[in-house]
């Protein structure tokens, strides 16, 4: 069963989900960061909501691992499971299977700023962009449209569909 390391990791959310990775970020509260990630290698079976609190990690039952091998063709070798609030009357049952699984400590900030050592960037936060930093005096902002440099990509989402502004 995982052991996670002292702290308070109440609040969970998916960080990063691509064909190779999996990434859960935790802390007492991940609105601005958070301090504890579980980096899935080659995930192959994943049932989590996006977000969830205060999960109740325990081993796998034998019928659970029989339905990943069913659904994969083997049993992979990492496999956790856990209860969690998800925002429901009813805990949501979680599991996840996968190749590989990391424990990761540090500082990942989920809005843009300038870092310190160690300190690390959620994967959708992009500097602020050539306006942003022209309206508001930003020297480290302004960096990002340096003569001869390119623009910054914008932090504003895409919508769709796009309107004229």
């Amino acid at each position: 069963m995982i052991r996670l390391p002292e702290g308070s990791w109440w609040d969970w959310d998916v960080v990063e989900w691509n064909a190779g990775r999996l990434r859960l970020g935790a802390g007492h509260d991940i609105s601005y960061a958070h301090h504890l990630e579980l980096v899935f290698a080659d995930p192959l079976f994943v049932v989590c909501p996006t977000t969830f609190h205060d999960p109740a990690f325990r081993e796998p039952t034998v019928d659970e691992v029989r339905l990943i091998a069913g659904q994969v063709g083997e049993t992979p070798p990492v496999v956790l499971a856990f209860e969690a609030g998800a925002g429901g009357p009813y805990q949501a049952s979680c599991l996840i299977a996968a190749g590989q699984l990391d424990i990761v400590q540090g500082t990942v900030f989920r809005y843009w700023r300038e870092l310190a050592a160690g300190e690390r960037l959620a994967p959708w936060v992009c500097p602020p962009d050539a306006t942003e930093a022209a309206a508001t005096g930003s020297a480290s902002a302004a960096a990002f449209t340096a003569p001869g440099r390119a623009p910054a990509l914008s932090a504003q989402p895409w919508r769709w569909p796009r309107t004229a502004s």
